[in-house]
C-alpha cells in the first residue's frame, strides 16, 4: 500500500500507537482461570481465551472477536484487547477467539476482510469447535469500530454460503464503521471535530484502508464521490437515506449534503468505497434478512453513531431481532478504556451492558 508510506499514518495514528504501547507496559493482565494461547487458523493468527474446566464437561459458548483501530492500529495481543477478551471469557464462561488480522500498511482492503473471514470459517468447522469444547449452536461474532465493520461483513458473507453447516447465532457490533457513502450524516456533522475520532481522521482511515490517494479527502468530505450524476452510486442512495432511517432526535435540524454534479472518477479509481465487503450498510435487503439476532452499541459523541443506527433500522425492517443500545454520554472507542490509567466510567458502563446482552442471549 504505497500511499500509506507516502503519506505516513499521521499524528493521530502515531499518538494512538504510542498510548496503546505505553499502557501495555504499565499494566499486566493475567488470570489463573483463563488459558491464553496463540494459534493459526487457515493462515491467520488468532489468540484464544479459554476458561479452565471446573468439573463441568458441558460445551461452552463462544465469541469470535475482531478488534478495532481503523484497520491500521491495535492488536489482539495488546493490553486493552487482551483485557477485554479475558473479561469476556471469565464473565461468560466462553471461549473467545480474537483475530489478529493484518493491518495497513502491510495490506489494504480486501485483505483484512479476507483474514477475518478465513479465520472465522476455520473456527466454525465442527472438528475445530470440538477441539475447544464449543457448542456449535452458541457462537457470536463481534467487534468494535473497524472490527465491527469486519464482523458485520463476515457475518453477511457467512449467511450466504450454502455449504456452511454452522453459522453465528448472534452478531454484536460496537460503534461500527459501516459506510463511506455519506460523510455528512447528522452524527458526522454534529461530531465533526470531536475526539477520539473527528471526521477528517475517519476519512483518512478509509483512504488508507482502500489504498486511495489523500488528495481525494476534500472531495469525500463534501460527498462528491456519491453525487447525483455518479451512476455507480445511484442504486445505493435509497439504502442510506438517513432522513427516513434515523429518529427525529438524531436528525435534529441537519440537512442532507447531496451534490448535483461530482467526481465519478473517484469511484472508478476506488471501487472499494461502494463494495459491500468494505461497507456492510450497502447490503441489499435479501442479505439483511439472513442476518442473526443483533446487538448494536452506539455512542452520541461519535461520528459513526448514525452508521450503527441506520444498520440497526435496516436490519429491523428486514425482520431481524435487533437491540439498539445507545449511550448519550459516551464517545467512540470508550469500551476498551477500562484499565488504569485510562479507566473511564463510560468504558465500564458500555462493556457491562454489552457483556450482559451476550450473557442473556448467547
Amino acid at each position: 500500500c504505497y500511499v500509506v508510506h507516502q503519506l505516513g499514518l499521521g499524528h493521530h495514528l502515531i499518538v494512538l500507537n504510542y498510548l496503546i504501547n505505553s499502557f501495555d507496559q504499565l499494566q499486566s493482565f493475567s488470570s489463573e482461570d483463563i488459558k491464553i494461547t496463540d494459534a493459526v487458523f487457515d493462515g491467520v493468527e488468532v489468540r484464544v481465551f479459554e476458561p479452565l474446566a471446573k468439573g463441568d464437561e458441558s460445551l461452552r459458548r463462544s465469541v469470535v472477536y475482531i478488534h478495532g483501530g481503523g484497520w491500521a492500529l491495535a492488536s489482539a495481543k495488546t493490553g486493552f484487547y487482551k483485557h477485554l477478551c479475558r473479561v469476556m471469557a471469565e464473565s461468560l464462561n466462553a471461549v473467545v477467539v480474537s483475530i489478529e488480522y493484518r493491518l495497513v500498511p502491510e495490506v489494504c482492503f480486501p485483505e483484512q476482510y479476507n483474514d477475518a473471514l478465513r479465520a472465522t470459517k476455520h473456527f466454525l468447522q465442527p472438528d475445530v469447535l470440538a477441539e475447544f469444547s464449543v457448542d456449535p449452536s452458541r457462537i457470536a461474532i463481534s467487534g468494535d469500530s473497524a472490527g465491527g465493520n469486519l464482523a458485520a461483513a463476515v457475518c453477511q458473507q457467512l449467511s450466504k454460503e450454502k455449504d456452511l453447516t454452522i453459522r453465528p447465532k448472534l452478531q454484536a457490533l460496537i460503534y461500527p464503521v459501516l459506510q463511506a457513502f455519506d460523510f455528512n450524516t447528522p452524527s458526522y456533522q454534529q461530531n465533526l471535530n470531536v475526539p477520539v475520532l473527528p471526521r477528517h481522521v475517519m476519512i483518512n482511515y478509509w483512504i488508507y484502508y482502500v489504498n486511495g490517494n489523500y488528495d481525494l479527502a476534500h472531495a469525500l468530505v463534501i460527498n462528491n464521490h456519491t453525487a447525483l450524476d455518479v451512476g455507480q452510486a445511484l442504486s445505493f442512495r435509497g439504502l442510506l437515506n438517513w432522513t427516513s432511517l434515523l429518529p427525529s432526535s438524531f436528525k435534529k435540524d441537519y440537512k442532507p449534503v447531496v451534490q448535483t454534479t461530482g467526481m465519478a472518477e473517484i469511484i472508478q479509481k476506488i471501487p472499494a468505497l461502494l463494495d459491500v465487503r468494505a461497507a456492510p450498510l450497502l447490503a441489499d435487503n435479501e442479505t439483511l434478512q439472513l442476518q442473526p439476532k443483533t446487538y448494536m452499541l452506539t455512542c452520541e459523541n461519535d461520528v459513526l453513531r448514525d452508521d450503527g443506527v441506520m444498520y440497526a433500522k435496516r436490519l429491523e425492517n428486514a425482520g431481524v431481532d435487533v437491540t439498539l443500545d445507545h449511550f448519550h454520554d459516551c464517545f467512540h472507542g470508550c469500551m476498551i478504556f477500562t484499565v488504569w490509567p485510562a479507566e473511564f466510567s463510560a468504558g465500564i458502563q458500555t462493556r457491562n451492558s454489552y457483556i450482559k446482552w451476550l450473557d442473556e442471549n448467547l
